[in-house]
C-alpha cells in the first residue's frame, strides 16, 4: 500500500547533515535527526550511544521537541556522521514515531531516492498505541 507521494524538505535534510558533520564526532554520537514542527521550526538532536541502549537521534529528537514547544513533528530525517547520508530509523523508533505523531512523514532512502513516505508506511500492519489519543478525540 503506497500513499501518494509527499514532497521532500531537503532544508531538513541539510539541517542534520549539517548537525552530524559538526557535532558527531566519537562514539557517543553518530546520528543527527531533524524534525519539522507544524509551526515550521526545525529541531534537530543527536543520538546517546551507549551500551545499555541508548536512545536514537529520532527519540532524542522527540524529547527536544517537547520540551522547545515544537509540537507536533509533521516531518523527521536521520543522517548518519561520517557522510554516511540519511539512515533510515529503526524498529523502535518506527513504532515511538507512529505512537506519538500517527502522520509524521519520514524522509528515506539515498542517491536519487530520497523520499517522504508516511511513518505508517514504514511499519505496514502495525500495533498502534493509542490510549494516550483516546481523551484528545
Amino acid at each position: 500500500m503506497t500513499a501518494a507521494q509527499h514532497p521532500v524538505d531537503h532544508e531538513l535534510i541539510d539541517a542534520a547533515a549539517h548537525v552530524a558533520r559538526t557535532r558527531c564526532q566519537g562514539d557517543n554520537h553518530t546520528m543527527a535527526a531533524a524534525g519539522r514542527a507544524r509551526d515550521g521550526r526545525i529541531v534537530t538532536a543527536v543520538n546517546a550511544y551507549h551500551f545499555t541502549g541508548g536512545p536514537c537521534a529520532e527519540l532524542v529528537l522527540i524529547g527536544a521537541a517537547a520540551a522547545q514547544g515544537a509540537y507536533p513533528l509533521d516531518t523527521v530525517v536521520a543522517v548518519g556522521d561520517r557522510d554516511r547520508g540519511i539512515v533510515p530509523p529503526c524498529g523502535r523508533c518506527r513504532q515511538v514515531m507512529l505512537d506519538y505523531f500517527p502522520a509524521l512523514t519520514v524522509i528515506v532512502g539515498s542517491g536519487g531516492d530520497v523520499r517522504a513516505v508516511p511513518v505508517a508506511e514504514l511499519l505496514p500492519e502495525s500495533y498502534v498505541w493509542a490510549d494516550h489519543q483516546l481523551d484528545a478525540e
